[in-house]
C-alpha cells in the first residue's frame, strides 16, 4: 500500500517543541498541540502525516498560522503511535490497518464541536500526506468552511468529486502518492463542479516537502515556507 515517499525522511519528534502548548484532553478528549488565542473566532485544525503531532516542522507551521490570528489545533490522531520504520514488528501495512485516516472522522467531528463551543465561528482543516485523507472526509461531510491539503496520500478522484467546501491542493513536482497528473485531474473536477479552489504544483520538490525538508537546504526551506504562506492566504480568504 505504501510507497517509499510516504515514509521517507522521518522527523526527530519533540514532545516539547513549538511555541504553543500541549493539552491532554481539552479537545474532544484527545491530546493536541495548541497555538494562538482561544479568543479567535477563526480556527484551523492541522492534521499530521504518519509521523504525528510531535513533528517539529509541523508545530512550526502551527505557530506560523497562529501568528495570522487563528487558533490552531494539531490533534494527536495517532494516539501516541506514530509510524516508526525502526519498529520491525509494525511494518507499514500493519500500522496503517490500525491507523486508517477515515477511522478518526468521528474524533475530528468532536474537535470541531469543541471549537464551536469555545466560540469559533469559522473552522478550516489542513492535512499533510496521511492527514489529507481525513481532511477530505471532513470536506465531503461539510463539517468545515475551508480545506487544504499538501502532498495528499490515499485521496481519490471520488473524494474530490464529493468535496463541498473551498479547498486548496498543494502538490509536489515529484510525488508517487499524488503525482502532478492526478493533482491536475483534481483541479479539473473542482472547476467542473464549481467548488472554489486553489491548486499549485511546486517545482523541484518531492512528496513530504512541507514538513519533512532538510533545514540546511535553502531551496527546500524556501518552498516549504512558501507553501505555508499560500495555505495561510487561502484560509484568510475563506475563513475571515
Amino acid at each position: 500500500m505504501a510507497r517509499p515517499q510516504c515514509c521517507a525522511n522521518p522527523p526527530t519528534l519533540n514532545p516539547a517543541g513549538g511555541e504553543g502548548r500541549v493539552v491532554d484532553d481539552g479537545f474532544g478528549g484527545i491530546a493536541a498541540y495548541v497555538a494562538g488565542s482561544t479568543e479567535s473566532k477563526a480556527a484551523v485544525i492541522l492534521i499530521s502525516d504518519i509521523f504525528g503531532f510531535e513533528a517539529p516542522n509541523l508545530r512550526k507551521i502551527a505557530d506560523k498560522v497562529a501568528s495570522s490570528g487563528y487558533l490552531v489545533v494539531v490533534p494527536d490522531f495517532l494516539h501516541g503511535e506514530p509510524y516508526s520504520h525502526e519498529n520491525a514488528d509494525r511494518p507499514f501495512p500493519a500500522w496503517i490497518k490500525d491507523h486508517a485516516p477515515e477511522k478518526e472522522f468521528e474524533e475530528a467531528k468532536r474537535i470541531i464541536a469543541t471549537l464551536k463551543e469555545q466560540g469559533a465561528s469559522s473552522i478550516g482543516a489542513a492535512g499533510y500526506c496521511w492527514g489529507a485523507k481525513l481532511v477530505t472526509e471532513l470536506a465531503k461531510a461539510n463539517e468545515i468552511q475551508a480545506a487544504a491539503m499538501s502532498h495528499p496520500s490515499f485521496v481519490s478522484v471520488d473524494d474530490i468529486k464529493e468535496t463541498k467546501c473551498p479547498i486548496a491542493i498543494l502538490g509536489a513536482e515529484t510525488d508517487f502518492m499524488s503525482p502532478p497528473e492526478l493533482v491536475k485531474q483534481f483541479e479539473q473536477i473542482l472547476s467542473d463542479s464549481g467548488i472554489r479552489h486553489f491548486v499549485k504544483i511546486y517545482p523541484g520538490v518531492s512528496h513530504g516537502w512541507t514538513v519533512r525538508y532538510n533545514s540546511d537546504d535553502a531551496s527546500a526551506v524556501k518552498w516549504a515556507e512558501q507553501a505555508t504562506v499560500d495555505m495561510t492566504s487561502w484560509f484568510n480568504e475563506n475563513l475571515k
